[in-house]
């Protein structure tokens, strides 16, 4: 049996001369859209990868599984993560953008105050997708069901940063991670992504 894809439709050609939600014709269940934490790779696209770090108050506050269950729900696959504790140096690199600005100081301090998880997410599109994903970077302005917006309170320990370009993920990602440190692998449930 040939399995096609055509947008969100899986056509069973042996079986079915059209799609029908949510019906069972010959043993296989059609649907019209996937379940909403699905991700489509479509036909030649290519993977993206992006640099996301649970903060040390994501840490603290015991909320990395459940932080971490969300990409993975969604689709995102983990292509690497550590612990660690951020040096002073390392913050520097990573909010270079940010030098002089009156709230560096204080992001500094807060990112190198205790252990935090860093991770590598992959998917087509995965910037885009963790960014929506993530919220707004002010709490208040993040959407009810972000992560900021149901975890955080203050704009200085929101909880999460994520990279805001494909560029800048290449970047920050090589700061934290050789390319031997990225794990190339399949998941079994990719076809239904």
């Amino acid at each position: 049996m040939k399995s096609v894809t055509a947008g969100w439709h899986i056509l069973h050609e042996a079986n079915l001369a059209s799609t029908v939600t949510g019906e069972k014709r010959a043993g296989h269940c059609v649907r019209s859209a996937p379940p909403r934490s699905y991700i489509h790779l479509t036909e030649g696209a290519r993977l993206e990868r992006t640099l996301v770090i649970l903060k040390p108050n994501a840490v603290q506050r015991e909320l990395v599984g459940e932080i971490i269950a969300r990409f993975e729900k969604r689709g995102l696959r983990i292509a690497a993560l550590r612990m660690t504790v951020m040096t002073r140096a390392l913050a520097g690199q990573l909010y270079r953008e940010h030098a002089g600005k009156p709230f560096y100081d204080d992001l500094v301090s807060f990112m190198t105050s205790g252990p935090l998880i860093v991770l590598v997410l992959e998917a087509e599109g995965a910037v885009r997708i963790v960014r929506s994903m993530v919220g707004a970077t002010d709490p208040a302005d993040a959407l009810p069901g972000t992560i900021r917006g149901d975890y955080a309170t203050t704009a200085g320990h929101n909880m999460i940063h994520a990279s805001d370009s494909a560029a800048t993920a290449e970047r920050e990602i090589a700061l934290f991670f050789s390319p031997a440190d990225i794990l190339e692998y399949s998941l079994a449930v990719k076809p239904w992504l």
